[in-house]
């Protein structure tokens, strides 16, 4: 047959989800933009919908060719280097908080900066005590991530399917709870974001972390309906496996923070 497929990639079809995507992105930034000049934010949220839109359409459908078999072995090693990759531009876009937050703790601006440095933390700037609810949070987020690993472990190595279910749901309520003391301790914090550098640098870093434990706790959450919907079998769960690095990444980032921030940076 001339159009017999005989190698084992898969060719995707013309699609428009690229394009729409790209669409939903700039009205959602553009948008934004004129939210912040007082335009009011409904063409920055009608492009939000346009994107989760996307997402959903595109994700659903990569769920169906792994349904019907599309997802062969060499299209999963694709698969997992893309998200390798992802994970390692996160890190990149982590390094510039830290950056940033480093730079100033070593080098803090005073009034007669260059010639004499000012001092860490700003003058009236009160920090929190990491060994309160911040060393709460990080045992939260490490529990997560072994609840997630143990579901992982009952997929791969046992089948075992009510394991998985129930790592998955310990994970999502884990990070659940994590996101809620976060927010409760953004609450009481005695420094805001505008103001001083401290502040700028502590919920920049510490807040794009919480919105990535936010997206981690949807996959995991989507990765559980997945599985009550009969999906993922030991030889077959890259998206799974995906949200289980991803888990990890979020986790590794946490201990790192804790350490600079919290603890070192006070």
């Amino acid at each position: 047959m001339a159009h017999a497929k005989n190698h084992d990639y898969h060719i995707l079809p013309p699609s428009l989800w690229p394009l729409l995507a790209a669409v939903g992105a700039f009205v959602m930034l553009f948008g934004a933009v004129l939210w912040m000049h007082g335009s009011g934010p409904w063409m920055g949220l009608m492009g939000l919908v346009l994107v989760l839109y996307v997402m959903f359409g595109w994700w659903s459908e990569m769920v169906t060719e792994s349904r019907v078999g599309d997802h062969t072995p060499v299209v999963v090693i694709g698969l997992r280097y893309g998200f390798l990759l992802f994970i390692m531009s996160e890190v990149m876009f982590f390094a510039a908080w830290f950056w940033t937050f480093f730079k100033h703790a070593l080098y803090p601006m005073g009034p007669l900066s260059p010639i004499q440095d000012g001092v860490w933390p700003p003058a009236g700037i009160e920090t929190f005590d990491p060994w309160h609810l911040p060393i709460i949070n990080t045992l939260i987020l490490l529990c997560s991530g072994a609840a997630a690993t143990w579901a992982h472990h009952a997929l791969v190595h046992e089948n075992n399917r009510k394991d998985l279910k129930t790592g998955l749901m310990l994970a999502i309520g884990l990070g659940v709870l994590f996101t809620i003391f976060q927010a409760y301790e953004y609450s009481h914090a005695a420094f805001g974001f505008a103001g001083n550098i401290y502040g700028a640098s502590f919920f920049m870093a510490t807040g794009f972390h919480g919105f990535h434990v936010i997206i981690g706790t949807i996959f995991l959450t989507v990765c559980l309906l997945r599985a009550y919907a009969g999906d993922f079998t030991p030889n077959k769960h890259v998206g799974f496996e995906a949200a289980a690095w991803y888990w990890h990444f979020v986790d590794v980032v946490w201990l790192f923070l804790f350490a600079a921030i919290y603890v070192w940076g006070q």
